[in-house]
């Protein structure tokens, strides 16, 4: 036994922590105590030539997709904070298409469909989400859960990290593998499978694109798969994404920037070698996963992924902690009889950047019929690049004081804003388009821009 476990367990069980998690989270610190090497080697697995082409299914799985929407759920991701863009509550109540938020539009897409949705939401979004569902004017079934909290490991004593100025600090979610645990200790699992509920879609609040597509569901269906993963093409956006892969039996793997080793930095990046990346949209047989619980341990035991941080993420002198999480896409290669399914790229449109959100806002992306936001089609599924000085464009109150109104970004490759630039309405910018300012403000006027700009 580790020599600080006993520490750890007292942590864990002064927070009333579900004994499944805790055997999770005892699994993954002896990992992390053994020294036992996190990373996936590349002698250890083989790329992924090619998988079934959602653009090639055919046209009658649509009808059984349909007729398998009594038996279906879609769940997202709900537990971030949009920190990074110096807001103070959940990323989904961020507002992405006029007035509307990420929240509304998934609502609106599950009262088109008449499927429940289930939130899993963080002990950071709970409040604020269960609001504004309640201020909602639709019809939704919406149900909510809890993830879990594992303390962070002090990288010097292996003891629990401790930081007196802000317990809180001492915490952090065990990656969204969580999912599995927090759908049994919750409930929700048993729920929906009382509602009759089979099939799950999952995908995370910040991805728009990720709609209950019929055809997807009825090859899910069809294929008795009891997991399903959606991958896309990489391009040079997405070389630190996860990627699929192959271990040496050929079964199907997920293997994360955190479990690269240094070594092998080149060819995790080398998008032609590895060719599809996780999406995070996730297909799940909620029969087939209650299965597998009950004829093991009661658990989806997920590779251990050791993230190196300061206990304050904000204080880079506080104290090194190692937060042991996992990745939900994980599960490909622990639960039975899984797949992947090449999507295009319209269906990953994630906002992780001010950047990120520009190009939503823009007109490089419309709001279809079914209420998801995806990239227009003479986009080709290649979303503008766009890069924005941190240092008057992180935050959201900064996008929204230089860019009240989104330029056209239809035909832009790349865009890249240095300096204190504001924007003018009527700004279109064409191919590669690099503005700049050497001066203290300045304002790039209505018109077209390719090339470089000095203002």
């Amino acid at each position: 036994m580790p020599a600080n476990w006993d520490a750890v367990a007292e942590k864990l069980a002064q927070a009333d922590t579900p004994e499944i998690v805790v055997r999770l989270f005892r699994q993954h610190y002896e990992n992390l105590c053994s020294g036992k090497e996190a990373t996936i080697r590349e002698a250890e697995i083989t790329p992924v030539d090619s998988v079934v082409d959602a653009d090639h299914l055919d046209e009658a799985l649509e009808a059984v997709g349909r007729e398998n929407l009594a038996a279906t759920a879609v769940l997202k991701l709900n537990g971030g904070l949009g920190t990074s863009m110096g807001l103070d509550g959940p990323k989904s109540l961020l507002p992405v298409r006029g007035k509307q938020t990420f929240l509304e539009l998934i609502l609106r897409q599950n009262e088109t469909l008449g499927v429940p949705l289930v939130l899993m939401n963080s002990f950071s979004t709970e409040e604020q989400t269960a609001a504004a569902v309640a201020d909602f004017d639709g019809e939704v079934d919406v149900i909510s859960f809890l993830q879990h909290q594992v303390p962070k490991i002090d990288a010097e004593t292996m003891a629990p990290a401790e930081w007196p100025d802000d317990p809180s600090m001492q915490w952090c979610p065990p990656g969204h593998g969580d999912i599995y645990a927090a759908l049994v200790t919750s409930g929700t699992l048993e729920k929906l499978l009382q509602q009759g509920r089979r099939y799950l879609f999952v995908s995370n609040a910040d991805n728009l694109g990720a709609t209950l597509d019929l055809s997807i569901l009825g090859h899910f269906v069809s294929s008795n798969a009891s997991f399903m993963m959606e991958v896309a093409d990489r391009t040079a956006a997405d070389r630190k994404g996860g990627h699929l892969a192959r271990d040496k039996e050929g079964g199907l793997l997920l293997r994360e920037k955190a479990q690269c080793h240094p070594d092998e930095e080149t060819q995790f990046q080398d998008i032609t070698r590895h060719r599809f990346f996780n999406t995070n949209n996730l297909w799940i047989d909620l029969q087939q996963l209650d299965a597998f619980l009950k004829a093991g341990d009661g658990t989806v035991a997920l590779p251990t992924i050791t993230n190196r941080k300061t206990v304050d993420p904000k204080d880079s002198s506080s104290t090194p902690v190692f937060q042991l999480e996992t990745a939900m896409g994980a599960a490909i290669e622990v639960l039975p009889n899984t797949d992947a399914i090449r999507v295009p790229r319209s269906r990953f449109a994630p906002v992780k950047t001010t950047g990120d959100l520009l190009a939503v806002r823009s007109d490089a992306y419309e709001v279809r019929d079914d209420h998801s936001v995806a990239l227009i089609e003479s986009r080709g599924g290649v979303p503008p690049s766009i890069s924005l000085d941190d240092n008057y464009f992180k935050k959201i109150a900064d996008l929204s004081e230089r860019l009240p109104v989104a330029p056209s970004l239809c035909k832009c490759d790349t865009l890249t804003v240095e300096g204190n630039l504001s924007f003018a309405a009527g700004v279109v910018v064409d191919g590669d388009a690099v503005l700049k300012t050497s001066s203290d403000a300045a304002t790039v006027p209505a018109g077209t821009y390719q090339g470089e700009h000095l203002f």
